[in-house]
């Protein structure tokens, strides 16, 4: 009996002190909050959506099921063009639903600013684009946010039917490796 509780105890402290030296070795997290708009732009001058793949169906390529878009949209601070650019994204986007209206989305956020230059976040879900909001994965990034783990809201903020244009308004949610000063 004294041999089994000198094993429990023991047991307990070695766990108690387990627990600390694992909880000491865990790198710290940080939640960091970023709102963008990514500009995407399938007409016009300087358009940063291109079909790549898809049916042959006449009319809008983006509307047609299965059309996967190259994309390599500006990420402004603003919703106009013109505002301040802080990075691209980077990927692709498939038509995903029958009725052409639902995307997968699958890119890269790379970051251009100051402050998170070179970093990136990594983009992954199912974009309902009639919902007023939606919400798609953050699955990873590099360099400022390491280890990245998290969510994105979308809005759209501006859409321009006929010519399939649109900016969307994007509110980033994450928890990253604290930042050590280099990439």
């Amino acid at each position: 009996m004294v041999a089994t509780q000198i094993s429990v105890l023991l047991l307990l402290v070695f766990s108690v002190r387990s627990s600390a030296f694992w909880t000491r070795m865990m790198p710290k997290m940080t939640e960091t909050k970023l709102t963008f708009y990514m500009q995407d732009w399938e007409t016009g001058k300087n358009p940063t959506a291109v079909p790549v793949a898809g049916t042959n169906v006449a009319g809008p390529k983006l509307l047609n099921f299965g059309t996967i878009m190259a994309i390599d949209d500006a990420l402004t601070e603003g919703p106009n063009r013109g505002s301040k650019q802080i990075g691209r994204a980077h990927g692709i986007y498939v038509t995903s639903s029958l009725n052409g209206l639902d995307f997968h989305l699958l890119f890269s956020v790379v970051f251009t600013d100051d402050k998170y230059n070179g970093s990136s976040l990594e983009i992954q879900g199912s974009d309902r684009a009639l919902l007023k909001q939606r919400e798609v994965s953050v699955v990873s990034g590099t360099g400022h946010f390491r280890f990245a783990k998290g969510f994105a809201t979308l809005e759209t903020a501006y859409l321009d039917v006929k010519d399939l244009n649109a900016v969307i308004k994007f509110n980033i949610t994450v928890v990253h490796l604290s930042h050590t000063g280099h990439h």
